[in-house]
């Protein structure tokens, strides 16, 4: 399949909204594993939890996005959607076998993946992100290699690195496709196509059903809120701001968050392993928002002659 040309990027970006945004969206998506290990706790599977938490935010933004979208722009939104919605599926495969600490930090192989494809693709990554993805990468590898008891599960890594490496198609994909999208159109039929796809799972094994008490109704409305409703159109934004490299570089910081909210709320006690790998991934996180050098308009000139 040959996909279309990539869309004029918007102008101007401003960094500082970028980093803001990304921060807001790492914080935010944090929560995500722990909310996935309470929805458990009370008596919700994973795949009917994540059909209500995508349903409900479908039928709150679409009424109030739809207008004003091309064909072509709904197309891309919703490929993008089938993305998002796999990596779903292995990032709650994974929570499933090993811890949530463990399973933030495994997505985050998405930072390395992100800049290699684009490096095939013809856009040489800078220095200073090729060092923020050999520390992530550093860390990573201690939290697979000197893993807790309780993150042991191979399947498990094994899946806790597919969503990574599908974290890092969607963010590319979102992009070379969505830019000028609105952040919340683009969410809204991302939303959708999850809606549709975790409805199916959930039909599929049975486990379909209407939660039936308070405590499930509140994990299903801080997964939509906190992880959805604020966090995807953030996302959105601190790519069109910074690009899906430096983008996923600074969501590293969202598995720390993670490790510290899975501590405080699950009891959860991080191995030697995730505390230094985590470490390093903080490292490659700050590394990663060192500004570009400046290239001398003559510099710039000669670049484009031997062109």
């Amino acid at each position: 399949m040959t996909l279309p040309p990539a869309r004029p990027a918007p102008a101007p970006v401003n960094v500082r909204t970028g980093l803001l945004l990304g921060v807001t969206s790492a914080l935010t998506f944090s929560t995500l594993g722990v909310w996935g290990k309470l929805a458990g706790q009370v008596g919700l599977e994973s795949f009917n939890a994540l059909a209500w938490r995508f349903g409900l935010v479908a039928l709150l933004l679409l009424p109030l996005t739809s207008r004003g979208l091309s064909g072509a722009d709904r197309w891309r939104m919703l490929g993008v959607g089938v993305l998002y919605a796999a990596a779903t599926i292995c990032y709650f495969g994974a929570l499933g076998r090993i811890t949530a600490g463990a399973t933030g930090l495994l997505l985050y192989l998405a930072p390395a993946f992100v800049i290699l494809l684009a490096w095939l693709s013809g856009r040489a990554p800078r220095r200073t992100q090729l060092g923020a993805v050999t520390l992530a990468s550093a860390g990573l590898a201690l939290v697979v290699g000197l893993p807790g008891p309780a993150d042991r599960d191979p399947a498990g890594l094994l899946l806790g690195a597919g969503a990574g490496v599908l974290y890092a198609t969607y963010l590319l994909a979102s992009e070379r496709l969505l830019a000028g999208v609105p952040a919340l159109a683009s969410t809204a039929h991302m939303a959708l196509v999850a809606a549709l796809v975790f409805t199916g799972l959930a039909a599929g094994g049975g486990t379909l059903g209407v939660p039936d008490t308070a405590a499930q109704w509140g994990v299903i409305a801080a997964m939509a809120l906190l992880p959805t409703l604020i966090a995807v159109p953030a996302l959105y934004g601190a790519v069109r701001h910074l690009g899906a490299a430096r983008t996923s570089l600074l969501g590293t910081l969202e598995p720390l968050f993670t490790l510290i909210l899975a501590g405080a709320v699950l009891g959860e006690q991080p191995g030697p392993g995730v505390v230094l790998g985590g470490a390093l991934i903080l490292a490659g996180a700050l590394l990663a928002q060192w500004p570009a050098r400046p290239v001398p308009a003559g510099e710039r000139r000669a670049v484009s002659g031997r062109r």
